[in-house]
């Protein structure tokens, strides 16, 4: 398996540089599914959609339960076929083709390991359906227990692993085929929250030295934004915004992506006038006038959101010098200390509350912020984003 570094786009270290194919127009995407949709008797799961993956791109379909996402990628696996609309590989129409002779490979949520075989046999299955010479078997099965670092494992039977060893007997069985297209279907959810980081990075260095194209199903929002290059959220069978992780966080497309991505705090508010950038609002939860930078289309008079993320919040126990606007006031009613940061709820005056966040840079402060203190909340126009929808 040749697993070479493309040097000016994986670096040694795994990460990516400047890694953007869905930016280049003449790039073409190597998995699209077009204007797809499935139903299930009166059940729509996947609804009109379109989407490019890109070779070597490590894609994400985020998004609740009975979304949608799993059905879209059964369906490239071709476990369902459309009701409607086109699942493409490269230029070929995979409509008919059997999962088996599709150049795409499934890592299922639950592993499913054979319990009475041993992890070299286990990895060497669908090697020996295919018929491959033994040398080769051995020499590939070889390489991926290397690569996924079970090397030494190679007799011992499932049950006689960790979680994170079953996992990554999983991981190498689908990765010893060789496909264009790993599929990932939640693939960390039974791992405990320390191995399930470790092993994100795991798979972002597997897949970026492998240069191979990874798309991963998963609700876990965390998950998503560490090891993916673009993230589709998906809600109702629908893609309701897709970009990187960046993107995603920083620019939400609807008040949805906003609350479903991360912490944040919405304002419902209705705007009152427009200064160049600035869009100005006035909300019923917050006296102090609301000033947002914002390219948003939206006119005097209407109603929109105002989306702050917590860490964008600045708390203190004193009114911010020459406080005009962006602020307000109220009762801390919790904390949540995390180690590298704390969570402050604050109840307002109008009774809602509002999170903020604050690093823990040293391990004491001069003014500690408690229970039951009234503090000050405020952020600059370029913290909040403006949603229309």
């Amino acid at each position: 398996m040749n697993v070479a570094l493309d040097r000016e786009q994986k670096p040694a270290n795994g990460t990516r540089q400047e890694f953007a194919p869905w930016k280049d127009p003449s790039q073409r995407p190597l998995v699209r599914f077009e204007g797809v949709t499935k139903r299930f008797g009166e059940v729509t799961a996947v609804d009109g959609l379109s989407l490019g993956i890109y070779e070597r791109e490590f894609f994400a379909l985020l998004g609740p339960s009975g979304c949608g996402k799993t059905t879209l990628m059964r369906m490239l696996a071709g476990f369902e076929e459309p009701t409607k609309g086109r699942v493409l590989l490269g230029e070929q129409d995979l409509a008919g083709v059997p999962p088996y002779r599709r150049p795409v490979n499934m890592m299922f949520q639950s592993y499913a390991l054979f319990p009475h075989m041993s992890v070299r046999d286990n990895v060497a299955f669908g090697l020996k359906q295919d018929r491959l010479p033994k040398s080769e078997i051995a020499a590939r099965v070889a390489e991926v227990l290397r690569l996924v670092k079970l090397s030494g494992f190679e007799r011992r039977k499932p049950d006689q692993l960790s979680g994170g060893q079953r996992q990554r007997v999983a991981l190498a069985r689908s990765l010893v085929k060789r496909p264009k297209v790993l599929l990932l279907d939640e693939p960390l959810a039974a791992l405990d929250k320390k191995l399930r980081e470790e092993t994100q990075f795991e798979l972002m260095e597997l897949q970026s030295s492998l240069g191979m194209t990874f798309m991963m199903v998963t609700h876990d929002q965390e998950e998503a934004m560490a090891v993916a290059d673009r993230i589709a959220v998906m809600n109702h069978g629908c893609i309701v915004q897709m970009g990187t992780p960046a993107e995603i966080y920083e620019q939400p497309a609807t008040r949805y992506v906003a609350d479903f991505i991360g912490d944040v705090n919405l304002i419902e508010a209705k705007v009152t006038a427009r200064d160049g950038r600035n869009v100005v609002m006035q909300s019923g939860i917050i006296a102090a006038p609301l000033r947002a930078a914002s390219d948003a289309e939206v006119a005097v008079g209407a109603d929109v959101a105002l989306a702050l993320r917590p860490e964008k919040v600045k708390i203190t126990v004193r009114k911010p010098a020459d406080a005009t606007e962006n602020f307000t006031r109220g009762t801390v009613a919790g904390i949540a200390y995390l180690g590298d940061f704390s969570i402050f709820q604050v109840r307002l005056e109008s009774g809602q509350v509002f999170k903020a966040a604050r690093p823990n840079v040293t391990r004491f402060t001069d003014q500690p912020i408690t229970w039951d203190d009234r503090v000050f909340l405020s952020w600059s126009p370029e913290a909040g984003v403006v949603l229309t929808q």
